[in-house]
């Protein structure tokens, strides 16, 4: 691989400006503008979700987006401040800074730039396997919970209440307590603001919803002059970019945010490629999941370096790029400089935001978040997999944000370790076309042959499924509805076999021969022939028993069968003659005489 090759292949945005087609300018320039409308408010929303002034969301929108487009390997990803990512900064930043602003500030950037590190180090390492560690439901079941979360963490606001913070369940309780507190001219612009939302949604869906619903808010404050009538606004909003400084953290604050930071590798990495994916099958290319980890670790940084917090790819801001036209990552760079404009001349009007409005984007996009319709699905098909996804969400509203990524890491390896402790496996029969005999299932039309088993493990035999193996087998011996001669183990679905595995196997092998039935291998990959041999288990099993195909293995045990067979009617055609009266053997011998 020369340099050119090298560059291009951790710098994909190099060839967006060597490929670039000019019937795609249109198309990206609305889709640009479109992102920034969409951007800025969410943005703002969730900074104040996260515990920031409402500019570190701008910060956020800005340099970690133009970072993807120039290292990530999507087509239309657009990586901006995240609910779920927000959600855990908040849980991982809050309870270190206590009251201070400034040190929540430091500690936040240090977050950032420490999931940055570790984005970076895993994509080169080739890390971006953990796209996969997550099962969807489990994954699922964890966004829902912090969906849920965000709408119980915005009902202060949203209400015009002043409420503590706490999981959901507290902090729901806490309001219907204190529900006779309520703002009637915030709960009216939250309420107002919120069915702008849903109806442009439904009836107006490329209309970019939460800019109209803050523009709305805007002009509700200012007609109504309602922070007369104790509505509460965001405030100042300096402009221009942030400086960058050097954060002050100490060394025991190191370990919680490396823990948090963690916690945001496996979730916004994990979220992001479900995005990803979803979107390169719809526009029929493909994603290089170690390259995105790296961007994302690029992305991070850019936000460190710009005062912002951690991001991930952003699904509502992807289905606009999307939904508008957009072809290629120069939308995403566009939306940057609209936003980059707005950040340097437009702060003005931020000021005279109802925080109210923000409470009802930040409760809109939590339930469009809540995924209700694979919970359904989940439900039909895999009841376990259901019950894994309801138990983190569950997780997440109750022990909390933080605490709820060990919850779903705790489920995704309990779930890998009991689909490999007990993998799927098979008795086989055999079937006989125009292509050949070949080993099938009964119901795709394997017949059995009488005296033989014919056995097959879907899995490696390890140390924590070899005694399901073995206990597999021996139940399939006893049964009374054969009469077992041979038990042929189809081995060829059998990577690897350690030393538990042979031990089980050998172990099995002395308790068959003991009943007088003979256990034969087929189809033995070299790694388990190797550790069979060894462990001296071939030579117990004996060479001759060592099939190259299940279909040769058959033959030869129908034909022992067959010699069997011609044996046992030789002897018993002696014994029977044995048996007769000698009158026509006299009655020769007289003729001779």
């Amino acid at each position: 691989m020369n340099l050119s090759q090298r560059v291009t292949a951790w710098i994909p945005g190099v060839n967006l400006f060597r490929t670039y087609r000019r019937e795609y300018l249109g198309g990206d320039l609305i889709a640009g503008v479109s992102i920034a409308a969409v951007a800025l408010p969410i943005g703002i929303a969730y900074a104040q979700l996260a515990g920031f002034p409402p500019v570190v969301g701008i910060y956020s929108c800005i340099l970690p987006a133009v970072a993807y487009a120039i290292f990530g390997s999507s087509r239309q990803l657009v990586v901006n401040p995240d609910a779920a990512v927000c959600t855990i900064v908040a849980a991982t930043v809050a309870p270190i800074a206590a009251a201070s602003t400034v040190h929540y500030a430091d500690l936040s950037v240090v977050l950032t730039l420490l999931v940055g590190l570790l984005c970076i180090v895993g994509g080169i390492a080739g890390f971006g396997v953990i796209a996969n560690f997550l099962s969807r439901p489990i994954l699922t079941g964890y966004l829902n919970g912090i969906a849920l979360s965000i709408i119980a963490g915005q009902l202060g606001t949203f209400l015009g209440i002043s409420i503590a913070k706490a999981g959901f369940f507290r902090t729901v309780i806490r309001v219907a307590e204190r529900l006779r507190e309520i703002n009637p001219a915030t709960f009216f612009v939250a309420i107002t603001l919120l069915v702008v939302l849903v109806l442009i949604k439904r009836m107006l869906p490329r209309v970019p919803a939460p800019l109209v619903a803050a523009a709305l808010g805007w002009v509700l404050v200012m007609v109504f002059h309602l922070e007369q009538r104790g509505v509460a606004v965001v405030g100042s909003v300096p402009a221009g970019f942030a400086r960058p400084h050097l954060p002050s953290v100490s060394t025991n604050e190191l370990l919680p945010l490396v823990l948090g930071a963690c916690g945001i590798v496996l979730v916004s990495f994990c979220s992001m490629m479900t995005t990803a994916r979803g979107f390169a099958a719809k526009g029929g290319y493909r994603i290089k999941v170690n390259q995105d980890m790296f961007a994302l670790g690029v992305s991070d940084l850019a936000s460190s370096f710009s005062q912002g917090f951690a991001v991930s790819g952003a699904d509502s801001r992807t289905a606009v790029a999307d939904a508008s036209g957009g072809k290629t990552q120069l939308a995403t760079i566009i939306a940057a400089g609209t936003m980059s404009f707005v950040l340097l001349f437009l702060t003005g009007p931020l000021a005279r935001l109802p925080t109210a409005a923000l409470a009802a984007i930040l409760m809109f996009s939590a339930w469009s978040l809540f995924d209700f319709a694979s919970l359904r699905r989940y439900y039909r098909i895999n009841m376990p997999e259901f019950r894994h996804s309801v138990v983190a969400m569950l997780g997440v509203m109750t022990v909390g944000v933080l605490p709820g990524v060990l919850v779903a890491v705790t489920l995704a390896l309990l779930n890998l370790l009991r689909l490999a402790s007990r993998p799927k496996d098979a008795v086989l029969g055999m079937v006989d076309d125009e292509h050949g005999p070949y080993a099938a299932t009964a119901a795709e039309g394997g017949r059995p042959v009488p005296g033989l088993i014919i056995y097959r493990f879907d899995a490696s035999v390890l140390f924590f499924n070899s005694d399901y193996f073995a206990e597999r087998l021996r139940s399939l011996s006893q049964r009374t509805d054969t009469d077992t001669r041979w038990i042929l183990f189809d081995a060829g679905s059998v990577p690897v076999i350690d030393v538990s595995g042979t031990l089980a196997l050998e172990t099995l092998r002395a308790e068959l021969s003991a009943r007088g039935i003979v256990l034969v291998i087929a189809r033995a990959t070299p790694v388990l022939r190797l550790m069979l041999e060894r462990s001296e288990t071939v030579k117990a099993i004996g060479q001759i028993r060592m099939f190259p195909t299940v279909h040769t293995a058959v033959q030869t045990f129908l034909r022992e069968q067959s010699r069997a067979g011609d044996k046992g009617a030789d002897d018993s055609k002696v014994a029977d003659d044995s048996d007769q009266p000698t009158a026509p053997l006299s009655r020769s011998a007289s003729g001779a005489s």
